[in-house]
């Protein structure tokens, strides 16, 4: 019987190498330090996630009815998947200052179009976001 290989270490937490490869067929064993795919230490339920998120095609209302979750659910288990990657997941609050700089940088833009500025004042605006 095969066993999933643990990707962290039960006692520290640590991530796990591993150490030994065997081939089942000629019996060639080649011993070293290997890194497992970032894909095999995620766990199950991540990786369950995933298909389903691949065979959606990242479309996350297709997701939601597959799974039957709700949006913020869905987003939440996508955010947890790329943190278990080693990836940094953006805080709602970053978000939400760039949507702000970006909306007052189309209002500045809208501004200039419309003659009520001038390209410097623009400029010097856009600089200050």
């Amino acid at each position: 019987m095969k066993y999933k290989a643990p990707g962290k270490c039960p006692v520290c937490d640590e991530k796990l190498s591993i150490t030994k490869l065997n081939c089942p067929k000629c019996a060639t064993t080649i011993e070293g330090n290997f890194q497992p795919c970032e894909f095999c230490r995620l766990p199950d339920e991540d990786l369950e996630f995933i298909k389903v998120f691949i065979k959606c095609r990242g479309n996350i209302k297709d997701v939601e009815k597959e799974l039957g979750i709700s949006y913020p659910t869905v987003r939440g288990k996508l955010d947890t998947v790329i943190r278990g990657l080693g990836y940094e997941v953006p805080s709602k609050e970053l978000i939400k200052e760039n949507e702000d700089k970006t909306a007052a940088k189309n209002e500045i833009l809208d501004q200039l179009s419309n003659g009520e500025i001038t390209s410097k004042e623009a400029t010097e605006r856009i600089k200050k976001l």
